[in-house]
Parts: structure tokens; sequence; C-alpha cells
């Protein structure tokens, strides 16, 4: 009776000792997977982190009206302005279909809707 009680003890340890070592293994663990909605790292960043540098402001959008005198407006990193009006410490002295001029002191920076093409380059 001994020896049939061996059998079975053993047929039942196996099996599961397998299991616990296919579970140990590292390959056989699944994977963590990152959530593909999840913001950004850099917005979660420390607060001791170094402040960010200011980019160039960006030219999103220009708005015309079509009628004679009408509207000129545009979009510069979320903010609609006008002629005159302040983005930063420079002022908007135009507004044309994919440009916009603005005057910071003494200079002028041009800011384009669309990025330059490689014909563009090659006249300048």
């Amino acid at each position: 009776m001994d020896r049939t009680v061996t059998k079975v003890s053993n047929s039942r340890v196996l099996p599961a000792l397998g299991l616990a070592l296919s579970l140990a293994w590292p390959g056989a663990q699944a994977q963590a997977l990152d959530d593909p909605t999840r913001p950004p790292a850099a917005l979660w960043a420390p607060a001791s982190a170094a402040p960010v540098v200011a980019a160039r402001p960006q030219l999103q959008s220009v708005l015309i009206s079509t009628r004679p005198g009408g509207r000129r407006l545009a979009v510069i990193d979320g903010q609609v302005v006008r002629v005159g009006s302040k983005v930063g410490d420079a002022v908007v002295m135009e507004i044309h279909d994919t440009t916009v001029l603005l005057r910071r002191g003494k200079s002028l920076e041009t800011f384009k809707l669309y990025p330059s093409s490689k014909t563009d380059r090659k006249q300048e």
C-alpha cells in the first residue's frame, strides 16, 4: 500500500513542480505593455526638473475676410491676434495669407504658416 501512495503523490507533485518552474522562468512571464493613451512622460516631470526653455512662437492659422477692409486674424500659439496685438514681448505688425510679421524691439521676425520647402531653400 505504501507503493501506491508514493506513486499517486509523485504523479501530483511533478506536474505542480513543472508549473511552478515555468512560472518562475523569466521568459515565460508576459511583458508589461505601455498604455497608448497615457500622456507623455514630460508632463509628469518632477517640479525640481530644469525649467523648459520657451520655443519660438508658432503660427498656427491665418484668417482673412473676403470682404474689402475685412478682418485679418492670426492664431499664434493658440492665441488669436490682430495687427497691433502683443505676442509675448512682440507686436503684430502685418498679417498676410501665409505669414505674420512681428516686431520685437528693433528687429522684425516673419513667421510662416507652412515650413519652407527644398525649392525655397535653393532660392535663398
